[in-house]
């Protein structure tokens, strides 16, 4: 075991990765419990538990580390590459703050740990679009500043105490900081794992753990359901976009739906900068942290993934995307209108279509669906209320593209009940959509006809026609702002810079396996006469091909087409 000393050697800091390891592992469903914010169903401890098993899985897999710094740098290194929520983002910078402050250093003194401290909050109040006052960046702050109080002469296990000390006293503080906090009666969730951390620190440095007696909730706080889930969904105790809580003052926020999380290589300090600023307009909760080897990792809260990602592509090379919805259909339901909980028919089955644009609404009521509008993007609280609301023992939905898979399987599991069968079928888009529902029988047996609807969508081919908005990476090559974009399904098939060729080179592709039917399905951006030079192209090279073109009316896509 360490003793005190003078300094704190590679083996000490060993030590204390692997204490904390454990310490987190143990606390962690009570750090759990204590994640009030943004949602009261987090896994902050969790997701402090899977950064520090990366960081120190990292130190183990990289040999004997002969120095300080070496011990420092492979934490930091782990714990970028496995960070896990914002709190996780969080620690990794810490890290990353600690090992560049001691890039060369054998071993820390007392002034070495304190600058060691101050540097983890400078990077990390820098990775932060608007740091708040009241979270786990409250307490690291406090502990950075407790460190450096102490003059000459104080000693490594001075300044390991001190820093501990203020961060407990500043995680008890963080209840009056934050309105949501007060309201639930706890402290931050993300600074007590820092301040255990702390306090494993003062265990290496003195042979003994603080005994702390700290007030950690002021009423009782029901468990959360991902407590025993050490891979659950990674919404936690990020910080506000909020300039008033930044200044201590009252925390507002707009819900977001998706936590999004990337890599980004091939980049530099002024194109991160510019993806921050991006970023913020786009959600909250911006972390923008680097490895310290040209690498940087993002964390964003919003609403549309899909354009944090487009951002991300403008900035550099992408890699380990993950997106994650915070699946807020379970606190929506409790307050649901009962109106939408009614008890459906004895009898009868409905189809309940995804639908964008007046025309392609009309289109599909007159074919018998019961249409629900995500002219502005679907949540999962929209969809699950729009089924509830439906009065039929059994519904098939044509989702039409509105929600990811994993959205779906959520909103399905919340939907059905003793009373309600509930089948999503696989329409990714309008078109699929429209050839799924003709084919649908009311008569037939429930599993027959949803798996001739199945076919029917699963058979139709679709695509797309799209102005790319950014500079942006795709599967032929980077298209810039103003390029006309055919797109198979979801992915990018032709670049032009005139639509008219591009709808005709992704027909020209789609139709290269066949086909008897395109569908067309015109929005409201399109140009006048598109549909009808797209049709005279059909005429002239594909004259076998039966034409039906249709006003849908949607903002997405400027055009949508379907072969079967």
């Amino acid at each position: 075991m360490f003793e005190a000393g003078d300094v704190v050697d590679a083996p000490a800091l060993r030590r204390w990765a692997e204490l904390g390891l454990k310490a987190i592992e143990e606390r962690r469903d009570e750090i759990n419990v204590l994640n009030v914010f943004p949602v009261p169903d987090g896994d902050t401890g969790t997701n402090l538990l899977i950064t520090v098993r990366s960081a120190v899985d990292w130190l183990h897999s990289s040999g004997t580390s002969q120095t300080a710094a070496d011990v420092l740098d492979a934490l930091a290194r782990g714990a970028f590459t496995g960070a896990r929520g914002n709190s996780g983002v969080i620690l990794a910078q810490m890290l990353r703050g600690m090992a560049d402050a001691t890039a060369t250093a054998e071993h820390l003194d007392a002034a070495g740990i304190a600058r060691a401290l101050d540097r983890a909050a400078v990077e990390v109040m820098r990775a932060l679009s608007t740091p708040a006052d009241g979270t786990i960046v409250s307490v690291l702050r406090a502990a950075a500043a407790g460190a450096s109080r102490l003059g000459a002469g104080a000693t490594p296990a001075d300044v390991a105490l001190a820093a501990a000390d203020a961060a407990a006293a500043a995680l008890q503080h963080t209840v009056t900081q934050l309105d949501v906090l007060a309201e639930a009666g706890v402290v931050d969730a993300g600074g007590l794992g820092l301040m255990i951390l702390l306090d494993v620190f003062v265990e290496v440095v003195t042979g003994e753990r603080p005994d702390r007696r700290l007030t950690l909730t002021t009423r009782p706080v029901p468990p959360v359901r991902s407590a025993a889930r050490p891979d659950a969904s990674r919404h936690d105790d990020t910080p506000a976009r909020n300039d008033a809580a930044a200044h201590g003052g009252t925390v507002t926020h707009a819900v977001q739906d998706y936590e999004v999380m990337y890599f980004v290589s091939g980049s530099d300090d002024k194109r991160m900068e510019t993806l921050r600023t991006r970023l913020d307009t786009l959600g909250d909760s911006v972390a923008v942290v680097g490895d310290g080897a040209r690498t940087w990792s993002v964390h964003v809260h919003c609403c549309v993934p899909g354009a944090a990602v487009e951002a991300g592509l403008a900035a550099g090379s992408l890699h380990r995307i993950e997106i994650t919805c915070f699946a807020l259909d379970a606190v929506h339901r409790d307050n649901c209108d009962s109106e939408l909980r009614q008890r459906p028919a004895s009898a009868g089955r409905a189809v309940l279509a995804v639908v964008e644009g007046d025309g392609a609404a009309q289109l599909f009521e007159a074919e018998g669906a019961v249409v629900v509008r995500a002219d502005r993007p679907m949540t999962i609280p929209g969809l699950l209320d729009a089924i509830r609301a439906v009065d039929a023992p059994e519904v098939l939905v044509l989702p039409n593209g509105s929600l990811s898979e994993q959205n779906l399987v959520a909103v399905g599991a919340a939907a059905r009940d003793d009373h309600r069968a509930v089948m999503f079928l696989p329409s990714w888009s309008m078109v699929q959509g429209l050839a799924s529902l003709a084919v649908h029988d009311a008569e037939r047996e429930s599993v027959d006809d949803a798996f001739t609807m199945t076919e029917a969508a699963a058979t139709t081919r679709w695509g797309s026609l799209r102005i790319a908005q950014e500079r942006a990476l795709t599967w032929v090559g980077t298209c810039e702002p103003g390029n006309s974009l055919g797109l198979a399904g979801h992915d990018v098939v032709v670049i032009e810079h005139d639509l008219v060729a591009a709808g005709a080179s992704l027909l020209d592709k789609i139709l290269a396996a066949g086909g008897e039917l395109v569908t067309m399905l015109v929005g409201s951006g399109a140009p006048d006469g598109l549909a009808e030079q797209l049709t005279a192209h059909l005429d002239a090279h594909h004259p076998e091909v039966e034409v039906v073109v249709y006003h849908g009316g949607q903002g997405s896509d400027l055009l949508q087409l379907g072969v079967e």
